[in-house]
């Protein structure tokens, strides 16, 4: 019996399969215009490493932004509750989940069940999200995936003081056109980015061990930041990204039985 599970979020769609218990297969794509044609997609996908045959998917359980836009029938699950069944798979004794998407951080105290026991989000208009960074790559004209590596080459201590994208993006321009470096730029920008997520994670309430997913979890200079700001190294699992659809999939697997 297979299970599939679908995240889509504002820029990618990942689709999971579940298989007694076990993660099997994953994909990846961009959501682009169309949250349906990307589940599809990347459903397919993962259906085909290794060859499976979609009529033998038991149940499919979606979520993310987009949970609601998805060509099949199937049920849905909360962020919260995906981010914390991925996350466990992979470190079964964690109790602390931070996840960085594009459009919201979230994080998560949980108990040894996997009970979601509290949670906080960013606030909608802070400069936290990955969109910010993606706006960030783009005034600066750099790749996205760069930003992380970039930012560990930084000489010079920049604090970023806006809160809002808008004006962070401002701050930026005024920083290039003071002569300032990009790397400096960066590393300000993932400092006062990790500062936020500290923060929040301060409000819920953090107790170790703590796991880091989502995209932002492959930004090698956030992940810096923050386990200086933890004072503690930082749990992640290969492709952090795709935690919320394997999350999807191990509850559409629960839930079938």
């Amino acid at each position: 019996m297979i299970t599939v599970g679908i995240d889509v979020g504002f820029l990618t769609t990942k689709a999971a399969i579940s298989e007694g218990g076990k993660v099997i297969a994953f994909h990846e794509v961009l959501t682009g215009d169309s949250g349906r044609e990307a589940s599809a997609k990347a459903v397919k996908a993962a259906l085909s490493s290794p060859a499976m045959d979609s009529k033998d998917i038991a149940k499919i359980v979606s979520t993310g932004a987009g949970k609601g836009d998805i060509p099949y029938d199937g049920e849905q699950a909360t962020e919260m509750l995906c981010d914390v069944k991925g996350a466990l798979y992979y470190f079964p004794l964690a109790k602390t989940v931070i996840d960085m998407g594009a459009e919201c951080v979230r994080v998560i105290r949980c108990g040894p069940t996997g009970r979601v026991l509290d949670f906080g989000l960013n606030d909608k208009c802070a400069a936290g999200a990955g969109i910010f960074l993606d706006v960030i790559a783009k005034a600066l004209e750099i790749d996205l995936v760069d930003i992380g590596t970039l930012s560990l080459q930084g000489k010079e201590d920049i604090d970023i003081t806006a809160t809002c994208s808008v004006f962070a993006e401002s701050e930026v321009v005024g920083l290039i056109a003071r002569g300032k470096d990009k790397a400096s730029i960066l590393a300000g920008i993932l400092k006062s980015v990790a500062n936020r997520i500290y923060t929040l994670a301060n409000r819920v309430g953090i107790v170790q061990d703590v796991i880091f997913i989502g995209g932002g979890a492959k930004n090698v200079g956030l992940v810096k930041n923050l386990k200086t700001l933890f004072k503690k190294e930082l749990l992640i699992p290969q492709n952090p990204q795709v935690i919320g659809a394997i999350g999807a999939a191990l509850i559409a697997q629960e839930r079938s039985q």
